[in-house]
């Protein structure tokens, strides 16, 4: 004999459906009233329903609307989600006509409606924050573009360049993961509505006016796809990955760069904390809160796009409710990172005077020196490099600058070619200076100031092509609110 029972099981109430319901209140409900609104002008237009049944709906819907408290709402399991419990209402105004508003959809092409919507609010504020962060970054290189530093590789001092050039770096690696976020919200901007659950409906819905009345470019064509296809959550999150990837590389920078041992990046005392026990310290914090935030953004990103793999391609909970709104606290520490990177980097400095400690202890420009000797003295760059190393061993030993060495130049220089160096001594000061280092790399993406500034007006360029495009998907999304009040207004007039 088989046991009758009664939906919900508690446990199944208390840890998916009351979840999950409240997360409904959290995040969807302005979206599900938009989709309603939108559906009933669609149907009304294409003569589904009458203009009088479309009226009597309205009215309901906007007094559901009013009297429904929605932080008071809670699961009791009467109703199986919030959908439901909005159709309830209909009903107990309106009787049967209150079920007509479900005409030609499900809750399939619904939910992935919802999530889209949600998505794309979220994917346009972190664009914002991305464009904030990028127009400082622009400024402040502009500013220190003759700033000079000292640049790593492989984490050894390796050649001068400036600070204006690191960040030139680093804008373009962001322009390139706000285009490829850019794209990924492009991507959200196709609607299922009128895939219903799989396979569209006998109903002559107008698919291309509900996307336009909920500001989307138009419908997602596959019906199957519609309630099928998640890559428009996997590329989002995979998008966003990248950029806090990347930028979690240049907060490693900046915590070696403030080190004591280095120190050419100066934190200011707004973002420096104090250690309770240490009184010389200066701790700068918000570097371990950046990389903190990075990398809990990264992790964030790979739980959603881990929890699509393997997973059948068909309407599913794994692409749904739980997993999307997870999967939303990475736009919550991402954004706090991009904010909190913008202020930071725009604040801080470079300490002048440990940049030429570290440039004359590392014989950094040594590259420079070996070029020279190349075009002035008719040299190999294997002969010149030998000559520019055993100068570099010998003002590392003395313990004097590389600026210092014209005589262990010359001695090299006669070791290992058998002639007199032609240089003079006021060449070689010349030849060995950071200054002349950056100067003389005037090739494009160099960090000579010409080669610099033109970079600058590229990436400005990009920017400005980027927030455009946003702000015309932004607009799109603002007129279809206006169109669709509009629209539903007209219903409550009739």
């Amino acid at each position: 004999m088989i046991e009758k029972t009664t939906f919900p099981d508690l446990t199944y109430k208390e840890t998916v459906l009351a979840p999950l319901f409240d997360g409904v209140k959290t995040h969807y409900v302005d979206y599900f009233t938009s989709i309603n609104k939108a559906h009933l002008v669609m149907l009304t237009e294409t003569e589904i329903l009458t203009r009088e049944q479309a009226s009597r709906i309205a009215e309901a819907l906007q007094q559901i609307e009013q009297e429904t408290d929605i932080a008071s709402l809670h699961y009791t399991g009467e109703h199986e989600d919030y959908f439901f419990v909005v159709e309830a209402a209909l009903r107990d105004k309106l009787g049967d006509l209150g079920g007509r508003l479900h005409t030609g959809r499900s809750r399939n092409d619904m939910d992935h409606t919802l999530f889209k919507l949600a998505l794309r609010c979220r994917a346009a504020r972190m664009l914002v924050q991305m464009e904030t962060l990028i127009a400082s970054l622009l400024d402040k290189a502009e500013a220190e573009a003759a700033t000079l530093i000292v640049a790593y590789t492989h984490g050894q001092p390796a050649q001068p360049t400036t600070f204006g050039h690191y960040l030139a770096a680093m804008i373009e690696v962001l322009i390139r993961d706000m285009t490829r976020l850019n794209a990924a919200a492009e991507n959200l901007e196709q609607c299922p509505m009128g895939a219903a659950a799989i396979t569209t409906s006998g109903f002559p819905l107008d698919r291309q006016r509900m996307a336009d009345l909920l500001g989307f470019e138009g419908p997602l064509l596959n019906s199957y796809g519609c309630i099928a296809s998640v890559d428009y959550i996997t590329g989002l999150y995979s998008a966003i990955k990248l950029v806090f990837v990347h930028l979690g590389r240049v907060v490693q920078d900046m915590g070696v760069w403030s080190s004591f041992e280095v120190g050419q990046l100066y934190v200011p005392n707004s973002f420096v904390q104090i250690s309770s026990i240490m009184p010389q310290k200066r701790n700068p914090v918000p570097i371990e809160h950046m990389r903190h935030l990075a990398s809990v953004t990264v992790g964030r990103c790979d739980m959603v796009v881990n929890t699509m793999h393997n997973t059948p391609f068909t309407d599913m909970n794994d692409s749904e409710g739980e997993v999307q709104q997870s999967g939303y606290a990475a736009f919550d520490s991402g954004g706090r990172m991009l904010e909190l990177l913008a202020s930071f980097l725009t604040a801080c400095s470079i300490n002048q005077n440990n940049v030429k400690r570290n440039t004359d202890a590392a014989c950094i420009t040594i590259t420079e020196l070996a070029d020279t000797l190349v075009r002035n003295e008719n040299l190999s760059f294997r002969q010149a490099h030998e000559i520019a190393a055993a100068t570099a061993h010998a003002v590392i030993d003395s313990g004097k600058p590389l600026g210092s060495g014209y005589s262990n130049c010359r001695a090299a220089f006669q070791s290992e070619t058998g002639r007199t160096l032609d240089m003079t001594e006021n060449q070689f000061a010349r030849a060995t200076s950071a200054q002349n280092f950056v100067a003389v790399r005037n090739l494009p993406g160099g960090p000579a100031p010409e080669a610099l500034s033109a970079a600058l007006k590229i990436y400005r360029s990009n920017l400005r092509q980027l927030s455009a495009s946003c702000a015309s998907r932004t607009s799109r999304q603002s007129d279809a609110e206006t169109d669709l009040d509009a629209a539903f207004n007209s219903l409550l007039e009739t």
